[in-house]
């Protein structure tokens, strides 16, 4: 009877837990059937689950917000150190395992488990650290949403894919720099902490993984300006970041936004536009041309960086990843409301013409019209962001 019953039971292997058998036809414990859609990669070498930990230098007092706890390897050593842990997961399965970790014991008290998608939420849990072995595909949305906190977290010690763990540290000039490793500096300090082989993950993924530590910038550190503004400019400077910022700020789209964004800051502050600007400008024989197609006249530059170009190929195919969901449909939204619009029979009105002036003054003053954005640092973004408000000029 008991035999027959133990049969019974192998071979039940449906529901979210799998049962393995061994080649001799035993039955071994239930494990889950990780969803790689949901970059379930589970690390299960606890070596580096404490030192995940031990990087983010936690108080007793301290709030931790972890996203994709899995079977929580992570978070229950993050409970012996914090006040609270909030764990966000996905996968209900994975909340009623880390869950079932602790129930019982004097640590259950300690944790919340909130099921949905952190991406999806409108705002994520005020906290004090944020700790992740990050599914990969929301890599980039995390870290935008974290940077756009209000009140960000202290510090943040992340795993990601190491291709991406190495663009949040590049440096100007560098292959991987990019809007995202900009946006990240100027908002916080990033630090590599440790690579982490395939192997120390069941199921092991493609791709090796490196840890890096974040510390946001708070109170009067943190920059005075907004960062859709921010990352609207880095948009435009990163579409094609081996064309100058001359060249960026000459494609037809671009200037039809600074157009409309510097109306509506005209039409919200009462201030009347300046024709005079466009006659001027005229008068003088304003060399900015419009660039329809989105190309320029910098071939000799591209020439010289073809093997560069031929490595960033793959970055800039998926460049738009760096713009998190929610700034993705606001862009789509406006897309949209723009499409319903009648263009303008004249595309060099005046309003069109003093922008371009004003766009073309920017430029020339800061002396980065002639600079790649590979080439830039957040500092020179600041400094033209701030030149553009100056004339009125705004990207959000």
């Amino acid at each position: 009877m008991p035999k027959a019953a133990k049969q019974k039971r192998a071979g039940a292997g449906s529901g979210p837990y799998d049962r393995k058998a061994s080649k001799g036809g035993s039955a071994n414990t239930n494990i889950f059937r990780f969803d790689k859609d949901f970059g379930q990669h589970i690390l299960k070498n606890p070596g580096i689950s404490d030192a995940i930990v031990e990087k983010a230098f936690l108080k007793p007092t301290d709030v931790v917000v972890e996203v994709g706890p899995g079977t929580g390897n992570i978070t229950v050593r993050a409970l012996e150190k914090a006040k609270k842990v909030i764990a966000i997961e996905l996968d209900p399965r994975m909340g009623a395992e880390v869950t079932k970790r602790v129930q019982g014991g004097p640590l259950a008290k300690k944790l919340e488990v909130i099921l949905g998608d952190v991406i999806k939420m409108p705002e994520m849990p005020p906290c004090d650290a944020l700790i992740s072995n990050t599914p990969y595909q929301i890599s980039s949305p995390l870290i935008f949403k974290m940077l756009a906190m209000p009140n960000p977290p202290r510090v943040a010690v992340l795993m990601f894919q190491r291709e991406f763990a190495k663009r949040l540290v590049a440096r100007p000039g560098d292959a991987l720099y990019s809007r995202l490793s900009v946006n990240v500096n100027f908002w916080a300090t990033c630090k590599h902490i440790m690579k982490v082989g395939k192997q120390n993950f069941k199921p092991p993924p493609k791709v090796e993984s490196d840890v890096v530590r974040i510390e946001p910038l708070l109170g009067s550190a943190r920059p005075n300006v907004a960062f859709e503004e921010f990352d609207g400019l880095l948009r435009i400077a990163f579409n094609r970041k081996n064309k100058t910022l001359r060249a960026d700020f000459s494609v037809k789209e671009v200037l039809a936004l600074c157009e409309r964004n510097y109306k509506i800051y005209c039409s919200l502050n009462n201030i009347p536009i300046d024709e005079s600007i466009a006659d001027a400008a005229t008068a003088a024989g304003d060399n900015m041309d419009i660039d329809m197609d989105g190309n320029d006249d910098d071939d000799d530059d591209d020439n010289n960086n073809e093997v560069e170009a031929g490595n960033e190929m793959e970055e800039d195919e998926d460049e738009d990843e760096d713009m998190p969901t929610f700034f993705k449909e606001m862009r789509d939204a406006e897309a949209a409301k723009d499409a319903t619009k009648t263009p303008s029979k004249n595309p060099k009105s005046k309003v069109a013409l003093v922008v371009k002036a004003k766009v073309n003054k920017v430029l020339t003053n800061t002396g980065l019209g002639e600079k790649r954005a590979r080439q830039c640092d957040q500092n020179d973004f600041l400094k033209l962001l701030l030149a553009f408000h100056e004339e009125g000029i705004h990207f959000s």
